[in-house]
This record gives C-alpha cells, sequence and structure tokens, in this order.
C-alpha cells in the first residue's frame, strides 16, 4: 500500500492527522485518541485489498463530533487517491455494539458529498452467535467494478447459506 500523504490530508480533515509507522492517528477537541489502519486482504485472488480498521485507542465514550467523520472521510479518500484498490470494514464486535458502529460508519459515508465516486455493499453474517457487519468500499470508477461486487455478494450468499 501507498503510504498516505499527510501533508495533503491536512488540508481537508479538521484534526491534525499524524502516521506512526502503519497508522494514522488523530485526537479529538474531547481528547479521543482515534487510530486508522489499513491491513492487506490476499483473499480476493488477482485484487488487491484491504482491511480498514477504526479504533478508539483512548477506550472511552465519544460524543457526537463531526470532524471526526471528516476526518475519517479525510483518510478514505487520501487511501483512494493512493490507492485505487478495495476497501473492506468489518465493525468491532468486542462490546457487543458493532450495529451501532455499522450505522454510524453508513450515515458517514452516505453523508459524504462526494458518495457519488465511491459505493458501498454491506451484509451482516452471524458466526456462533456474534453479528459481524462488513462493508465493501469501492471507487464506481474501479474497472472491475461489476465483478468485484458480484463476488462480494456471491461470497457473503455462500457464507450465510453455509450457517
Amino acid at each position: 500500500m501507498k503510504a498516505l500523504d499527510t501533508s495533503r490530508l491536512q488540508l481537508s480533515s479538521p484534526y491534525t492527522i499524524v502516521q506512526e509507522g502503519d497508522e494514522y492517528l488523530f485526537r479529538t477537541d474531547s481528547d479521543i485518541l482515534y487510530a486508522v489502519s489499513f491491513q492487506t486482504y490476499d483473499g480476493i485472488p488477482g485484487l488487491t485489498a484491504y482491511w480498514f480498521d477504526l479504533s478508539n485507542r483512548s477506550h472511552r465514550a465519544s460524543p457526537n463530533d463531526p470532524k471526526v467523520r471528516k476526518t475519517v472521510i479525510a483518510i478514505i479518500e487520501e487511501f483512494f487517491y493512493q490507492n485505487p484498490d478495495i476497501l473492506l470494514y468489518m465493525c468491532d464486535t468486542a462490546d457487543e455494539q458493532q450495529a451501532m458502529r455499522a450505522r454510524l460508519f453508513l450515515r458517514w459515508f452516505n453523508g459524504y458529498e462526494q458518495q457519488k465516486k465511491y459505493a458501498i455493499r454491506t451484509a451482516v453474517l452471524q458466526d456462533e452467535g456474534i453479528e459481524s457487519y462488513i462493508a465493501l468500499i469501492i471507487q464506481r470508477s474501479h474497472p472491475l467494478f461489476d465483478e468485484i461486487t458480484n463476488l462480494f455478494d456471491t461470497e457473503i450468499a455462500m457464507f450465510q447459506e453455509n450457517k
């Protein structure tokens, strides 16, 4: 993955973003530290995909802060500027708040003014009684857009049938 340009990120992010290793960190006005990272996913033959991970390092409830949304969207936008690949997102299930996280992420993404650039496919998977919320994010201009979205839908359907 090509590293994100933090100087360009500062142009569109209300919070200062710093890179530490493979993570991009920002601290909110409420002193909540967030980390964003991208992990390679090799499960799609012939394609490059990354898991998008957003974590609250402070482990405290975060107040409704529209600047967090703008910062996360700026990071996603920069990711796609540098890497015309595929993003996958799975909500953290540790505290059973994954449904709320999924709704929030979708609201952020669907409220994004340039949403027309990207498609987002979502699914809920049941595994051993735990609901996992996952999403595929892809640029609408991706040359394999139809194949990738069809593959995502097929894989989700197969997983759901096997459970």
